[in-house]
Order: structure tokens, then C-alpha cells, then sequence
């Protein structure tokens, strides 16, 4: 299970660490398949971190403080 409360950034850090470990080869299957689903928990994580991000910046207030949607084609 992934901490919610680790940035982003940690999390593409430890995600880009198993990846080099995993394209390596040299890792026992058992904990290549550990490591496997460890990566998709980070993967999953930073997605949803940047999907909230995305719904935060698509929400401008403007000039009489209402919340206007912004899209991005």
C-alpha cells in the first residue's frame, strides 16, 4: 500500500527505482512480481495525485470571485 501522504515526486522516484531494478533482470521472480506490484500501487498513486491536481487548476476564479470550469482540449 502507497502512503497518501508522500509527494509526487517521491513516488516517481521509487517508481522509476523499480523499474531500473526490474529492466535489469538480475531480481528473483518472487520479488520481481513483489516489486511488479508495488510499481502498479505508485503508478495508481501519481495518477490520482495528478488527476486532483488537474480538477484543481480547472477550477479559475475570476474577477467576481465566481468559479468558472476551464477546459483543456
Amino acid at each position: 500500500m502507497v502512503d497518501e501522504n508522500v509527494s509526487f515526486e517521491d513516488n516517481l522516484k521509487e517508481l522509476e527505482e523499480i523499474v531500473e531494478k526490474l529492466e535489469k533482470g538480475d531480481v528473483p521472480l518472487d520479488n520481481a512480481i513483489e516489486e511488479f506490484k508495488k510499481a502498479m500501487d505508485l503508478v495508481k498513486a501519481c495518477d490520482d495525485k495528478l488527476k486532483d491536481a488537474q480538477e484543481t487548476i480547472a477550477k479559475i476564479v475570476n474577477e467576481n470571485g465566481e468559479i468558472v470550469e476551464f477546459n483543456v482540449d
